[in-house]
């Protein structure tokens, strides 16, 4: 069987760090067209990526007629419009989250693709990481009872602006809220499905900042308040994810270890123990059971972000229905969007853009 040659549009972090290892990795791909504008770029993929060919533009790959995936792991702002011009040319496409800016936009590229028969799907590789495997097999238990709060937290530490970093500026689908909170919020739809409400707070907090540096969404189900926040300014490492049921909560600390050796250059399909987290990472679990005190750590599940290309792939071979439906990454730009008017307007809004107070 052939290999699915792939165009990948983008070779900086997103690029290198986040596709690139998996998709040269799966035995049904090939990283097959790269764009490398700046020199250590192309340094950088001769390097890792040898029979990888190089070029300089985005049209390069949409135009290739050998190209039958393209991947645009570009800044927000040019999603839409690389994803538009790939699917006209009749090619299939993943887009690194978030999908788009606006939800217009996101529908537009959805019926494109479906008029065309050509898979279009978003790259929410967070539901992969260890962590959030982890939170999910938990309320899956039931151990917690029913479930009343849910918090979900991406921190990070960095007083200072990037020179040049095009998600500090004040641009469409820039500030962590599209950058972190699309991911959050993704995971959040996979556990509970759509909110009722949207309540936001979004705030520039770092001396200069011109982007959203610190977000807090409240989603309202019927008995159920999940919080999802992120900020620049945690020196401190604070929980990944807190859950409180009747029975009992649960905390999970540390982080899924996979990003941290992407970064460093390590390719995913040469690692024997990919995505397994250190025993000291293990989420802790205090329930009341049966009149009893319980306090037990829960292992964390094996982290395999491997598991989207490998999706991908079987899909377009016919073998597997698409995990990351662009459906599903529509509604999480739904709620982002909502989430920008709810903190204009310092308003709870329904998810149907009515005002409830």
């Amino acid at each position: 069987m052939n290999k699915i040659k792939v165009g990948l549009i983008g070779f900086s972090i997103g690029g290198h760090v986040f596709h690139a290892p998996f998709i040269n990795g799966n035995p049904d791909l090939e990283l097959y067209k790269v764009t490398a504008r700046k020199p250590e770029q192309q340094l950088l993929l001769a390097e890792r990526y040898p029979e990888a060919i190089g070029v300089l533009s985005a049209e390069e790959i949409i135009a290739d007629p050998e190209v039958d995936l393209v991947v645009v792991a570009t800044s927000n702002d040019v999603h839409f419009s690389l994803a538009k011009s790939a699917l006209e040319a009749g090619k299939h496409v993943v887009v690194e989250k978030p999908f788009t800016n606006t939800t217009m936009e996101a529908d537009e590229l959805i019926v494109l693709a479906q008029s065309k028969g050509l898979l279009l799907s978003v790259h929410h590789n967070a539901r992969f990481h260890s962590d959030f495997k982890t939170v999910k097999k938990v309320v899956s238990s039931g151990r917690l009872g029913r479930l009343v709060n849910y918090e979900a937290r991406y921190d990070r530490f960095r007083n200072f602006l990037r020179p040049g970093a095009w998600r500090e500026e004040d641009l469409p689908g820039s500030g962590i809220h599209y950058d972190l909170g699309a991911h959050l919020i993704d995971q959040a739809l996979q556990l509970f499905g759509q909110p009722e409400t949207v309540f936001a707070d979004l705030r520039v907090q770092r001396d200069g900042a011109k982007a959203i540096d610190d977000f807090e969404l409240i989603l309202s189900y019927p008995r159920l308040k999940v919080s999802l926040k992120g900020q620049m300014l945690a020196k401190a490492a604070t929980p990944r994810y807190s859950l409180f049921g009747m029975n009992g909560t649960f905390i999970k600390e540390g982080v899924d270890p996979q990003e941290a050796l992407l970064r460093d250059g390590a390719m995913p399909h040469r690692i024997g123990n990919w995505g397994q987290e250190d025993e000291t990472s293990f989420g802790k679990l205090s329930l009341l059971e049966n009149g009893a005190e319980v306090a037990e750590l829960v292992p964390s599940e094996v982290g395999s972000g491997q598991d989207f290309y490998a999706n991908i792939a079987a899909v377009l071979n016919g073998e597997e229905e698409l995990l990351v439906k662009p459906e599903q990454a529509r509604d999480v730009i739904r709620i982002l969007e909502l989430a920008e008017r709810s903190a204009v307007e310092q308003r709870i809004i329904s998810l149907k853009g009515e005002l409830i107070s």
